[in-house]
This record gives structure tokens, C-alpha cells and sequence, in this order.
């Protein structure tokens, strides 16, 4: 079938549309300048925890068939990801300085970050966060009503909490609360809402509430430790532009495919005949 010039501009502009919406990049985020992206209203980020070989503590993944006296299966003593030793927290909040766009002059739109962290670690992201200009925080705290640590509940007090923070500058940062109150003890909805991918993936339930408290409609989110991808697809499901940093080939592989599961942007992508014709829409250019 003949296509004339108007139905491929037609095509080229929708891609552009598409890309925009989101981008992954199979990179350290410190090459952020690269990809030209867009400055964010609100960094989404799940910081490696840095468990080394102890990741699986008290899981049932430590053994097999989830049971002690079965012996040890072949997670014990393992880690989660070989890159942790890739994440260095002050260059990672630099890049955060310099990707979450300036406050404006307006009350109420100010943009802020979200870090999912370790409970120690909130101390020393505090006070590194300063250095960077984020004077201001709020700590978070995600109740679940379970616990990996099935292991050590005849032994001890389990947890069944994660720990976050919200980072911004001087303005309180923008604040979609529907006239309803916040608190920082936030219900940690177990349903994924997609596939789990990633050991230490978080639920679209609970990012999606983030993201809209924090962002609206056509903002940018980004996650420079996108793993899963999760994160995206729910700033994607909810129409916000979305970018992301995976250094995982692995993780990101596996992302791409979350993310064509789940993302409403690829939706375009896979009904228009004329965008699989195009030898240019490949998986690469997509994400």
C-alpha cells in the first residue's frame, strides 16, 4: 500500500508524542545530558539499601521451598544487584539538583522528591540532601500488612515497614490532597497491579498515590533507578511524562517488557499499522 508524505508526517509526529511520554535508558543516570530529557516536578527513587550478601536476611528465599529445614537455597549469601557498588549517593542527589526544575514563583507548585530508603539511611540522606539545597523534609513511613520475615516471627518483633522521606527545596512542594489529610504513616497496598520483575519492586497502588499527590497531568517524573520500571508505568498510567535510568542490562530488559505490558504510551505503538511498518520503532528507539 502507497503512503504518501502527509500520512508519514502524520506518523512521525505521533511518534515524537510517544517517545516524549516516556523514555528508559540502559545507563547510569550520571549521563543524564546525553538524552536531553525534560526537568522533573518530582524524582520518584528507590535507592539501593547497599544489603550486600546479606539481601536475603530473613526472606524464605534464603532457603528452599521457603523452609529452614530444607537447607539453604542457592540465595543464600547472595545480593540483590551487583551494582549497588555503582550508586554513589552524592552524585546522585547532584543529579537531582540539577534535573528537578527550579521552584517557581507561584505558591503550591513547587516540585519535591521521593526517596524509598532504609530506616538509617533517612539520616544520612538528610543531611546529605542539604548540602544540595533540599533544606526541607518529611519523613514516610509504609505500613504493610505482612512481612518478609516469617523466618524470625517466633524469635523476635518482625518488620513489616519501609521507610521514605520527601526532599524540597524552600516552597512546600505542590500538593494534590483532594481536601483530605495526609499523613506520614501510609498504608502499603500489597497488590502489585503488574508483574513482579525485581526483588525489591514497589506496587503501582502506592506510586501511583505518590505521583499524584506530587504532579499533574503531563508532568515529569523521573526515576534514575528505574528498575522494574514501575515507577514509570505509573506516571505513564497516570498521562505524566515519564523517564528513567536502568544500568542493569538485565533489569532493563526486563522493564521494557513491564512496560509494553503495562504502559498506556505503547498502546499507539502496538494498534497503528503504520508505526510496525517502520523499520525506526524498534524497542531501542522506544525506550
Amino acid at each position: 500500500m502507497k503512503t504518501n508524505l502527509q500520512d508519514v508526517q502524520k506518523v512521525d509526529t505521533e511518534f515524537r508524542m510517544n517517545y516524549n511520554r516516556v523514555g528508559l535508558f540502559n545507563s547510569h543516570f550520571q549521563n543524564f545530558k546525553q538524552f536531553g530529557i525534560p526537568k522533573a516536578q518530582l524524582i520518584i527513587a528507590d535507592v539501593p539499601y547497599n544489603l550486600d550478601v546479606n539481601a536475603y536476611a530473613s526472606n524464605p528465599k534464603w532457603y528452599l521451598d521457603g523452609d529452614n529445614k530444607n537447607g539453604e537455597s542457592e540465595l543464600a549469601g547472595e545480593e540483590f544487584f551487583a551494582t549497588d557498588k555503582d550508586f554513589r549517593p552524592a552524585e546522585f542527589m547532584h543529579f537531582c539538583s540539577q534535573m528537578l526544575r527550579p521552584e517557581p514563583k507561584e505558591k503550591g507548585k513547587a516540585p519535591c522528591m521521593v526517596l524509598f530508603c532504609e530506616f538509617e539511611q533517612q539520616f544520612y540522606f538528610i543531611e546529605l540532601a542539604k548540602r544540595y539545597g533540599f533544606k526541607h523534609y518529611i519523613n514516610l513511613v509504609f505500613r504493610k500488612n505482612y512481612s518478609a520475615q516469617v523466618l524470625k516471627a517466633n524469635m523476635k518483633v518482625v518488620g513489616n515497614c519501609e521507610y521514605g522521606l520527601i526532599l524540597y527545596r524552600d516552597k512546600l512542594p505542590k500538593f494534590n490532597n483532594n481536601g483530605q489529610m495526609v499523613m506520614n504513616c501510609i498504608d502499603y497496598p500489597r497488590d502489585l497491579g503488574c508483574e513482579r520483575v525485581h526483588p525489591t519492586q514497589k506496587g503501582l497502588p502506592l506510586l501511583k498515590f505518590l505521583i499524584e499527590l506530587f504532579t499533574d497531568v503531563d508532568d515529569v517524573v523521573i526515576d534514575p533507578v528505574a528498575g522494574s520500571g514501575s515507577s514509570l508505568i505509573a506516571a505513564m498510567q497516570l498521562n505524566r511524562k515519564a523517564y528513567g535510568f536502568e544500568i542493569s542490562k538485565r533489569f532493563y530488559s526486563m522493564a521494557c517488557d513491564l512496560i509494553q505490558k503495562n504502559g498506556k504510551c505503547v498502546d499507539l505503538f502496538n494498534e497503528s499499522p503504520q508505526l510496525k511498518k517502520r523499520e525506526l520503532y524498534t524497542q531501542k528507539n522506544l525506550f
